[in-house]
């Protein structure tokens, strides 16, 4: 017979009888399953594509919890995969370093007409043009239905197969190592989607009532069984690093995982993907959590999690309320002010313990001594784009010269910026909130979601909250797609071009360099609805001004020489020039200038 003898094997404490079935061109075999300690297993002879599923008491069949693709969606028969059929090329291939990163997040499904890990490829050499040295992909384990943000995934260690599944994203990461970019993939494991979940045919562990989260009942991580579910996730980690070659992860709401063990399951990751990857570079850890709290930061030896970095989303709040005016929700603990943002941009948190009227609670612990690698900014990203009403971009509520000044900053601060798929050149589409779930979760889905919008003012009418997309409508996700014509002419295509040169800057500046390297102290000084952040070292002497507000003039040091600017030309400015005296800086309204005092 064809095939090799493959070991199935799955945790199962629930259950007292369970089945292996193979569904194969050879017809369906019923394979029993021996079991020691809550584990079953099963060895069979199979061939790569072959389905299978279990009968759990007779029930069923019921797909792998932890199976490699879903071809027939989450809730069909799982396939066999050869993790080592695939013909990589990245042997010589070593991810940048951290303080290298500029980070592009995409969604798959959005990124390009097809909406495919295939198509993706294609905007690789785009995207290594504008300086990117990494993507983050929002999360791709399979989720029920056509389109998803991703975060209602359920079968965590499967490919989505409408993107191009196992095979699709080896091939995706493999060109993207041969651009020259690394890969880092969302993870979530704070929560299962509410459709197409399994885990619970098998065992009651995974999830534990002793902790909620606005999901539900939490993730099992300290309670009876818990060391199963822990290793389901270690497993989860190493099988995305060594099968698909993923560079980093992104854990999505870390605040949402809850443990109260000795070793709390964050710190546990960090340390145990670190034993596997003996010697090699150990993969980028990022935490996505509003909590600012240091521990993500710190060393294991320091009682941290040991991570790379964190979203700290307090300078995209900073940002957008100083360009807005906009001050609900959690907003409202920023005031707008160029003082606010000048604090936060010294400090790397704004909140480091004091009261956040936007959080209703003290919020922070202070992170002065950490690199500023550690911090990744943004002023746009998909929960900041996508959680509005309308799924509307920065750029579509300010105008051009605001958002390009407020990029220079993201782009040439030493903190990590990450962008928002099309924000280099001023993406016309709205990146919404979109689902395809059944038709009675989908019901509830839309409800909940034009429901979260009845404490904004714009939105106290029920009326106008029935013009909130619907998430199930196929538009939404139709209308969120990148038109990617719009960077190739025009106003995008020079907005881009900005962005490429202030990446360049980024990479080349001496200065800049400097202060990727070492935390070095930012000086930044707020006048009126303008800023200045100074850079000083052995290296010579920076300083970044941005002016939110009217025609001003600034203090700086003598020898000024202002390197780029905002209203050039060639990024489809004014042509109106910041001109530098012998101690100041006279700023056009709407502007930002990197200057050099090397003279």
């Amino acid at each position: 017979m064809d095939g090799d003898m493959v070991r199935f094997s799955v945790w199962a404490p629930k259950v007292a009888t369970l089945r292996l079935v193979i569904r194969s061109d050879r017809g369906e075999e019923e394979i029993p399953m021996e079991h020691a300690g809550g584990v079953w297993t099963a060895e069979a002879q199979v061939c790569a594509g072959d389905r299978y599923a279990y009968l759990a008491d007779g029930a069923g069949p019921f797909p792998d919890p932890c199976s490699r693709s879903q071809p027939d969606g989450v809730h069909g028969w799982s396939e066999v995969v050869r993790p080592d059929a695939f013909a990589w090329t990245d042997g010589d291939w070593t991810p940048p370093g951290f303080d290298d990163l500029i980070i592009y997040e995409v969604h798959v499904g959005t990124l390009t007409e097809a909406g495919t890990f295939e198509a993706a490829i294609e905007q690789l050499e785009r995207l290594k043009r504008l300086g990117i040295t990494a993507i983050e992909a929002m999360p791709v384990a399979a989720f029920p239905g056509r389109w998803n943000w991703g975060y209602d995934g359920v079968a965590l260690f499967a490919p989505c197969k409408v993107y191009g599944g196992p095979h699709g994203l080896r091939a995706f990461v493999d060109a993207a190592h041969s651009t020259g970019i690394a890969v880092i993939l969302d993870v979530v494991y704070n929560h299962f989607g509410p459709d197409g979940n399994y885990t619970g045919v098998f065992s009651e562990q995974y999830l534990t009532e002793r902790h909620q989260t606005p999901w539900g009942a939490a993730v099992n991580f300290d309670g009876e069984g818990a060391s199963y579910v822990r290793d389901f996730y270690l497993e989860n980690l190493a099988h995305w690093l060594f099968e698909y070659h993923i560079d980093g992860f992104r854990f999505d709401a870390t605040h949402a995982i809850i443990d109260e063990s000795p070793e709390h399951i964050l710190a546990e990751l960090s340390r145990r993907i670190e034993e596997l990857c003996q010697g090699r570079q150990r993969p980028y850890l990022i935490a996505e959590t509003h909590e600012n709290d240091v521990r993500y930061l710190l060393p294991r030896s320091d009682g941290g999690f040991g991570f790379d970095a964190v979203w700290a989303d307090d300078f995209h709040h900073a940002v957008r309320t100083a360009l807005t005016g906009e001050h609900e929700g959690y907003l409202a603990g920023f005031d707008g002010t160029m003082e606010t943002l000048a604090k936060l941009i010294e400090q790397g948190f704004y909140y480091e313990g004091q009261f956040d009227a936007g959080f209703g609670d003290m919020r922070g612990t202070a992170a002065r001594e950490r690199p500023w690698r550690q911090f990744v900014y943004c002023i746009q990203n998909h929960d900041q784009v996508g959680n509005r009403a309308y799924g509307q971009r920065l750029h579509h509520s300010v105008g051009r010269d605001d958002v390009l000044a407020a990029a220079m900053l993201l782009l040439l601060l030493p903190q990590t910026p990450l962008l928002f798929q099309g924000q280099e050149f001023l993406a016309a589409a709205p990146f919404m909130y979109f689902t395809d779930h059944e038709a009675e979760l989908g019901r509830l889905v839309t409800e909940g979601r034009r429901r979260e919008f009845r404490s904004f003012r714009a939105f106290e009418d029920e009326s106008i909250r029935q013009h909130i997309p619907d998430p199930q409508d196929p538009a939404t996700f139709t209308r969120s797609k990148l038109d990617l014509d719009t960077g190739a002419f025009g106003i995008g295509q020079l907005a881009a071009e900005f962005y490429r040169e202030s990446l360049r800057l980024r990479r080349e500046d001496r200065v800049l360099r400097a202060f990727r390297a070492a935390r070095l102290p930012l000086k930044a000084a707020a006048y009126g609805r303008a800023l200045t952040v100074g850079m000083v070292c052995d290296e010579g002497v920076r300083t970044i001004v941005i002016n939110f507000g009217e025609a001003t003039s600034l203090p700086l040091r003598a020898g000024a020489k202002v390197e780029l600017h905002t209203n050039e030309p060639r990024f489809g400015g004014s042509a109106v020039e910041p001109v530098v005296s012998s101690a100041s800086v006279a700023m056009p309204p709407r502007t930002a200038a990197f200057v050099s005092h090397d003279g």
